[in-house]
């Protein structure tokens, strides 16, 4: 679990930097587009080919951390027992997701492949498999921080009486 957390956490830590190209490429974009009144297609596609690893492996980043959403307002008042069982049960659905998502992410991403799929507009980027490819890679990645989640949460649950 130990090993899982870490590769997480540093995927995590490694995947923020892309926040700071973004907003740098976004800014670009912006002054470009209305100082100079100049673009390309590419970089604005090149925005959300950035967003989407840092959403996609960001989640499991977020969840081994603890900033993920839930409903603060119950949970805070639920036994010390209840809320690590809620924490099992709720890392267990987000491994079920996840395997979902992966499962039906993979011909989605085998179709793309095959078709060579790219960007339809004119100076777009190629590839686009390979952005989409990130989708059952990063719930992998999800499945696995889950998994160590629910298993770390039933040794406390275990523990507490």
């Amino acid at each position: 679990m130990d090993r899982i957390q870490r590769f997480i956490d540093w995927t995590g830590r490694a995947t923020s930097w892309l926040s700071l190209v973004i907003v740098v490429l976004m800014a670009t974009n912006v002054l470009l587009r209305y100082l100079f009144r100049t673009g390309s297609v590419w970089s604005q596609e090149l925005e959300w080919h950035l967003l989407a690893p840092l959403i996609l492996f960001g989640m499991s980043y977020a969840f081994l951390k603890g900033e993920h959403v839930r409903v603060d307002i119950v949970y805070t008042r639920f036994p010390e027992r209840w809320k690590i069982a809620v924490d099992v049960l709720s890392a267990l659905i987000c491994a079920a997701v996840a395997v979902i998502v992966i499962v039906l992410s993979i011909k989605y991403v085998e179709q793309s492949y095959v078709i060579g799929e790219q960007s339809q507009d004119p100076g777009g980027l190629p590839y686009r498999w390979a952005l989409k490819a990130l989708i059952p890679l990063g719930f992998a990645v999800l499945f696995l921080q889950s998994l160590a989640s629910a298993v770390l949460s039933w040794r406390r649950f275990r523990q507490v009486r």
